[in-house]
């Protein structure tokens, strides 16, 4: 069953009326004024109450209007996406003061890594708070619609290039691998190290031509995940609701359900901080395989086998669980102020480069959606996951793409698209700008 997203910040009760974070609209009001007069006075912490703070109230103030347009409610994500653009805009706009802008920078990623405690939430959390059978079952035949979805994308967007003049082999290495490799930290810096040392040219110069086919292949992957959900609805055999495999059900709740208790929150933060620290010591013996990578494949490893008590694993979807609906749209707000660079997109929206990165996204739906169902998994799960998971940005664009298709229990398979699959896009690139050449 989908995983409900938008019972998050921004909430109707039909009980008690509109909720803002829960509380009453004038209540919100009263702190949100608080939190932004703090913002332009300049007293605003540049810690993590200063970040929590701000973001969460940005975040909801953008996902309450996104989620009450029509047009970006139906078909556009709604509240998580215009969290994410609406502070991007901000941003380039000047509307925030650049004390605000490096107080959530430094919350969101910088100096104390918001991100990362939010992404180990989620791999800790839905990994172990999935079922156990859909793991085994779907897991080892995941990679055959990831390799689909990269070698339809690579090759749609060479044959465009070539028959618009860009280069069948520039349109490949400079738009499509950019797009499909891992985000920016894993995917765009190593990429342009790579092409720099073949090349001969300096990695920087290298860098400011791939970075735009990351942001701008990120936004239309955000955009053609909830145009996804929504064909989802209007074609409901293409979807599975969230659950990736074809056929699959869920085993009954067992009659002794586990009662949630207060203390299961903490149980799940150190279970998802703790398996998250693991995931970077093996990255001292596996330096090759990114720690985001290993977390995934040593709770995944847990679960299989079955040796966690179910206490701790209930403990650990409820921190998942808490950390999605109370957090999701403030770490939106984070992305769109300290990863989404307006100038970079709007610098590459010439017709040929819009096209080339629409023809790669497309290429990585198709790829991944049919050939994932030729391995039985749903067409619009496959896509997600297996497809614009490996065409967004890493880590926060998976938290965007699943987002806008309200399906944030595919994360775990989100992540190993980003990680395992980002990987394998260098490995890849390190050949082909060999054999291709700038």
């Amino acid at each position: 069953m989908r995983e409900n997203t938008r019972e998050s910040e921004v909430m109707y009760d039909p009980k008690q009326g509109l909720r803002l974070m829960g509380m009453p609209p004038q209540w919100f009001a009263v702190f949100a004024a608080i939190v932004l007069a703090g913002s332009y006075l300049g007293v605003l912490p540049n810690d993590m109450i200063g970040g929590f703070a701000a973001a969460i109230v940005i975040g909801t103030i953008f996902g309450f209007i996104g989620d009450n347009v029509p047009i970006l409610n139906d078909y556009l994500g709604g509240g998580p996406v215009l969290a994410l653009f609406g502070t991007s805009i901000c941003v380039y706009l000047g509307v925030f003061p650049e004390s605000l802008v490096k107080i959530i920078g430094n919350w969101t990623q910088d100096t104390q890594g918001f991100i990362n405690f939010y992404i180990a939430a989620l791999i800790c959390g839905s990994i172990l708070g999935m079922d156990r059978k859909l793991l085994i079952q779907a897991g080892w035949r995941y990679f055959i619609p990831l390799v689909g979805g990269v070698v339809v994308a690579y090759g749609l967007t060479g044959i465009v290039g070539g028959i618009m003049g860009y280069g069948w082999g520039k349109a490949m290495l400079y738009v499509a691998a950019p797009i499909m490799g891992g985000g920016t930290g894993a995917g765009a810096i190593p990429m342009s190290q790579i092409y720099g040392a073949a090349l001969g040219v300096d990695s920087k110069e290298v860098f400011g031509i791939l970075f735009p086919a990351v942001a701008l292949g990120n936004a239309v992957s955000i955009i053609a995940a909830a145009l996804l959900d929504k064909l989802g609805r209007v074609r409901p055999k293409l979807s599975g609701e969230g659950v990736i495999l074809q056929g699959f059900e869920f085993e009954s709740e067992p009659k002794t359900a586990l009662e949630f208790t207060i203390g299961d929150l903490g149980t799940g933060l150190l279970m998802a901080t703790s398996f998250y620290i693991f995931g970077r010591i093996i990255e001292i013996v596996i330096p090759q395989i990114h720690y985001y990578a290993l977390t995934i494949i040593i709770v995944a490893i847990v679960k299989i086998l079955g040796v966690m008590p179910k206490r701790l694993e209930f403990a650990a979807a409820k921190w998942y669980q808490f950390t999605v609906v109370n957090l999701t749209l403030a770490l939106m707000a984070g992305t769109g102020v300290r990863f989404l660079d307006l100038k970079a997109v709007i610098a590459a929206l010439t017709p040929t480069y819009f096209i080339l990165t629409l023809t790669t996204v497309l290429g990585a739906i198709l790829g991944a959606g049919i050939i994932g169902a030729w391995v039985r998994f749903y067409f619009i799960e496959s896509a997600l996951a297996a497809g614009l998971c490996m065409a967004n940005m890493g880590g926060t664009g998976d938290v965007a793409v699943l987002s806008a298709a309200k399906r944030m229990n595919l994360m775990p398979f989100a992540q190993m698209s980003s990680r395992l699959g980002g990987a394998f896009i260098l490995i890849l690139q390190s050949l082909l700008i060999r054999l291709i050449g700038g």
